[in-house]
């Protein structure tokens, strides 16, 4: 603006910045324009406070002290990551407006809000189509962290000690992201212990027997209804999981997801499948009946390493990996695609007869526990 502020200019590109200090360079308002051979130019202070403008009636012009609320800027994000309008026009009409977004519920009146204001002043739409407003981290007595109360906890040390995929599982699985958490380590060990570690164990499992027997991935496969009732209920279950997980996923809701996934390794395949398959695996030759065990648990174990990716991408892969390994498959577990569940496997029939088995299995076993009678007592 003018000294005056009868005159000013709102500058709206580096190029038309150039010209205006040109003229200004003319008019002997600047002796020489510093951005002139420059490819990089630094538009902060105090290099911007060096720069003087002339107005078209020949007046200094300086620049203005008073800054547009920082919320403009935090709005204008869809804008200026691709320099739009001024290029990358196709770029931003695919990205825009974003699928999804996070931030904390403080938020709600700060980013949230400034990102549709400008969208709807701008293209008349809206910024976002889903969004997630995080809930806070509070401690496991549900006061809220502080570095005075000494209840703070370092997530760089809890990272370190208990691994990224173990911490995020628990903070996923234990509280909606939407929803306050009370963050207890001890949470982490029991997902590090119940479901991280019954995982390995089937893995383990499968991985010692499938070694010893040189099993193959599709050498001479067992169709599905040539298998066992076992194999076809943990088939039906794993398709029922695989279209439940992508409907919690499609519905940005990771804590269902999460705990839908952990019960079905610790007590559908674990505790259920691999408890009443094991002797099949015991078997000393290769029969058709244990090559169906393997096909049906590598099948689980490689559905599984895809569905808690998204959560636990570390182990996941690591997983994936192993299972995969010497195939004709993707590098990563992050490089395939999740299939759709096949529903021709799904028995509903068959999963619902053997809930009724395990129901009896479950009450027989409160009985015993309550008669003081060891599992494997008559």
């Amino acid at each position: 603006r003018t000294q005056d502020r009868t005159e000013e200019i709102c500058i709206g590109s580096i190029a038309e910045l150039k010209a205006e200090i040109d003229k200004a360079v003319a008019a002997e308002v600047m002796t020489h324009n510093p951005y002139a051979n420059g490819e990089k130019i630094d538009l902060h202070r105090p290099y911007v406070d060096d720069i003087f403008l002339v107005s078209p009636s020949g007046q200094p012009m300086y620049r203005e002290p008073d800054l547009i609320d920082v919320w403009f800027d935090s709005g204008a994000m869809p804008y200026a990551q691709w320099h739009y309008p001024l290029e990358n026009q196709e770029k931003f009409a695919k990205n825009f407006p974003a699928d999804f977004i996070a931030e904390g519920v403080d938020q709600t009146r700060g980013w949230f809000f400034t990102l549709h204001a400008l969208a709807v002043m701008l293209e008349d739409s809206v910024a976002y189509k889903n969004v997630i407003a995080n809930g806070l981290v509070l401690d496991k007595n549900g006061n809220k962290m502080s570095k005075r109360l000494g209840n703070a906890v370092d997530p760089f040390e809890t990272i370190a000690k208990y691994g990224p995929d173990a911490t995020r599982w628990y903070m996923i699985a234990n509280a909606s992201p939407w929803d306050n958490l009370k963050f207890d380590q001890a949470g982490i060990v029991e997902a590090q212990r119940k479901f991280f570690g019954t995982l390995y164990n089937t893995y383990s499992f499968f991985a010692l027997y499938a070694n010893l027997d040189g099993f193959q991935v599709g050498t001479s496969p067992v169709p599905v209804a040539e298998r066992t009732e076992l194999d076809r209920w943990i088939l039906s279950k794993l398709q029922s999981l695989l279209a439940e997980v992508r409907g919690h996923f499609d519905s940005y809701d990771p804590t269902k997801a999460a705990r839908a996934i952990q019960d079905f390794v610790t007590d559908q395949l674990s505790n259920w499948y691999v408890r009443l398959s094991r002797r099949r695996f015991w078997k000393g030759e290769l029969t058709t009946d244990k090559q169906a065990a393997y096909e049906t648990l590598h099948e689980c174990l490689s559905t599984v390493a895809q569905l808690m990716a998204p959560i636990a991408p570390f182990f996941a892969d690591w997983l994936y990996g192993n299972l995969t390994k010497g195939q004709d498959a993707a590098e990563s577990v992050h490089l395939t695609y999740l299939a759709e569940a096949d529903t021709s496997l799904i028995d509903k029939a068959l999963e619902e007869r053997m809930e009724l088995a395990q129901r009896i299995s479950s009450l027989t076993h409160s009985l015993r526990k309550k008669s003081v009678l060891k599992v494997r007592q008559p």
